[in-house]
């Protein structure tokens, strides 16, 4: 991935940010230095939180990267899946109705949400919801689009 601009973040913005991302994961960003670092031909951008790479802004849209959430370890807008679907999600597939064990009700379409292990809480990926966290568990179907995940350019980003 290619750096095109690096740049501090104001302390309204850090603000901003901070209070989005609590809202939207239930995770106080707690960090003294935070600097946005604009990516060239991908979908994002990057805030580096004390030098690691704990938000990304998709689309516009902020949330936590893999490496943020098994950072701080979000409580909101988490969605558990089981082992049988750990290999799968980790290789960046969606996820689907079969592999989901657990998803916050407060989930709507369109959240992006992290995707969690069942054994040890660990974060595999980030998605896309594509339905309400009321109607994730089932016997068939997508139901988060993956967006990021272990072992992707974004996951592997050294800056």
């Amino acid at each position: 991935m290619k750096v095109k601009s690096r740049h501090h973040l104001r302390s309204d913005e850090i603000r901003q940010l901070r209070e989005t991302v609590e809202t939207r994961t239930g995770v106080d960003l707690a960090g003294d230095t935070f600097e946005k670092v604009e990516l060239a031909e991908t979908r994002f951008d990057v805030v580096l939180v004390d030098g690691s790479p704990a938000v990304m802004y998709v689309d516009g849209d902020p949330s936590l990267t893999v490496t943020g959430a098994n950072a701080y370890q979000p409580t909101e807008h988490v969605v558990t899946v089981d082992a049988g679907a750990v290999s799968f999600v980790s290789s960046g597939a969606d996820v689907m109705r079969p592999g989901i064990v657990d998803a916050d009700e407060d989930i709507a379409e369109g959240d992006l949400v992290a995707i969690a292990e069942e054994t040890h809480g660990k974060v595999l990926a980030i998605g896309r919801a594509l339905v309400p966290g009321s109607e994730m568990l089932g016997d068939s179907g997508k139901v988060v689009e993956s967006v990021h995940h272990v072992g992707d350019d974004l996951f592997e980003l050294s800056i």
